[in-house]
């Protein structure tokens, strides 16, 4: 029966133990967070990082942030066990662009709604006997207090409300 990581009165050897063939001490630094049943959480760690590295890295570290930098080791290995050159930073780059894009596509659909509002108060602000031009671009500059709701009246009607990023792919690349 196995109880608290102990089968027949020995101790279970930790993932990280089992993998590098040797006992697995009680006071193990690996043990608490490479349980035995997750050996490949170890195993991509260990080859990418290497085991000397990992046990330093985890006893200079205080204990109540080892789980974290455990975690992040573990997500790091894993995406540079996908793409050895790139990792999380690929990884990232790819989020980027799907962010950078569908930002465009949200500006494209933004500027159709306002040529569709533009359309339809044209059309409905239009009067049969007056067709003076000055008279349409009055009434097209007070469109936004017509359509936009009171609290957006401060802002611009052609507004385009979007995160203005910094050119993301400098900061992913300098150190």
């Amino acid at each position: 029966m196995k109880e608290n990581g102990r089968k027949n009165g020995a101790l279970s050897p930790c993932a990280a133990c089992k993998l590098l063939r040797r006992r697995c001490a009680p006071d193990c630094v690996f043990a608490p967070y490479f349980p035995a049943d997750e050996p490949q959480k170890f195993a991509s760690v260990h080859k990418v990082f290497g085991a000397s590295n990992v046990n330093k890295m985890l006893q200079e570290l205080p204990e109540h942030q080892r789980r974290d930098a455990v975690s992040s080791m573990v997500y790091e290995a894993n995406a540079r066990v996908r793409d050895p050159v790139y990792g999380c930073v690929g990884a990232i780059s790819s989020l980027q662009q799907q962010i950078d894009s569908l930002q465009n596509q949200l500006a494209l659909a933004q500027a159709e709604v306002v040529q569709m509002r533009m359309r339809q108060f044209g059309s409905t602000s239009s009067n049969p006997g007056t067709n003076s031009a000055d008279e349409n671009i009055a009434s097209v500059a007070d469109a936004p207090s017509k359509f936009m709701p009171s609290h957006h009246q401060s802002k611009s009607f052609f507004c385009v409300d979007m995160v203005d990023q910094p050119n993301m792919a400098e900061s992913l690349w300098s150190y």
